[in-house]
C-alpha cells in the first residue's frame, strides 16, 4: 500500500499537466494584468496632490499589493478612473484565487476517482 502511494506521488499524469497549465495561465495573465494595472495607476494617479503615487515604482507597488492582498495602506486611488482600475484589480484577484483553488480541488478529486 505504501509503495502504491509513493508511485502515485512521483508519477506525472495528465492531471498534473492540466494543473501546471492552469497555474501557468493564471500566473502569466496575472503578470499581464499587473503590468497593465501599473501603467494605468501611474497614468491616472501619478503626481496627484495628496496621493502616494510619485513614480512608476509606486504604481507597480500599489498594483502588486492590490493583486496579492486586495488591500493597501496607500491613500490612492484619488481619481474616479484610478478607483475603477483598483476595483478591476481586486476583482481579478478574487477571480484568480477562486480559479486556482478550484484547479487544486479538481486535481485532488481526479486523483481519488480511480
Amino acid at each position: 500500500m505504501i509503495g502504491e502511494e509513493l508511485r502515485r506521488l512521483f508519477t506525472v499524469a495528465e492531471r498534473h499537466r492540466r494543473l501546471f497549465a492552469r497555474l501557468l495561465i493564471a500566473f502569466v495573465l496575472t503578470l499581464l494584468v499587473g503590468i497593465v494595472g501599473s501603467v494605468l495607476v501611474w497614468v491616472f494617479e501619478g503626481g496627484k496632490k495628496g496621493g502616494d503615487i510619485h513614480g512608476f515604482g509606486d504604481a507597480a507597488f500599489f498594483t502588486t499589493v492590490q493583486l496579492l492582498t486586495v488591500s493597501s495602506q496607500i491613500k490612492n486611488p484619488l481619481t474616479a478612473a484610478g478607483r475603477l482600475v483598483d476595483i478591476a484589480l481586486e476583482a481579478w484577484s478574487i477571480f484568480v484565487v477562486t480559479t486556482v483553488a478550484g484547479s487544486f480541488a479538481s486535481f485532488f478529486s481526479s486523483g481519488d476517482s480511480r
